[in-house]
């Protein structure tokens, strides 16, 4: 296992595939087994990364992850076999926001796809969150320019840090759901339902 996930992180490093900090993984592994977490539901699994290691926290996780790009989800695909997790990890090819779900509930939604629809992710599945559930948020620094996004010359980072600026925004200002900021890695947020905080 631990062959694989330097394996992983090695090829992410050589072909430039954006996978979680490894800070940020520590800490939502922890949460996993902390809070009993049996369901994960990811959105944007890249070549399984996360994926693996969330299911390998707990012995009873099991993890749906959705991935749009079809050669990073053949590389999950290969990735969860070779940990010999197929049982409980579900690797779903599809545009999450295209995804129709139902009778569906998630203890964990962990939300790490295109940053600029962090707000419309949030909106779509925070329907799907079990009792007591979190939707945990990675990425929310994006390298240190958020909270910057006037000094950025370049339109396409600019517009991107304005999305994410304003995601941190709704979430601060979200009646429903309470918000956990942690500068961890690149920065995560844990966000649950106020009438049942923890």
């Amino acid at each position: 296992m631990k062959e694989l996930i330097i394996e992983m992180e090695n090829y992410a490093k050589e072909k430039n595939v954006p996978i979680i900090e490894k800070d940020s993984i520590a800490f939502i592994m922890k949460y996993i087994k902390a809070n009993n977490i049996k369901s994960v539901l990811e959105i944007g699994s890249a070549i399984g990364y996360s994926a693996i290691l969330m299911a390998s926290s707990n012995q009873e996780t099991k993890v749906t992850t959705i991935e749009r790009d079809n050669e990073r989800y053949m590389e999950c695909l290969k990735n969860v076999k070779k940990a010999g997790m197929e049982k409980k990890i579900n690797v779903v090819f599809q545009d999450a926001l295209e995804l129709n779900l139902s009778d569906v509930s998630y203890d964990l939604i962990f939300i790490d796809a295109a940053k600029g629809q962090y707000m419309k992710f949030f909106e779509k599945f925070k329907y799907f969150l079990a009792p007591g559930g979190v939707i945990i948020t990675d990425n929310l620094k994006f390298h240190g320019y958020v909270g910057k996004s006037d000094t950025i010359e370049s339109k396409n980072l600019k517009s991107l840090v304005e999305k994410i600026e304003s995601y941190v925004e709704f979430l601060k200002d979200n009646e429903e759901f309470e918000t956990k900021f942690y500068e961890l890695g690149d920065g995560i947020s844990v966000s649950f339902k106020k009438n049942e905080s923890k």
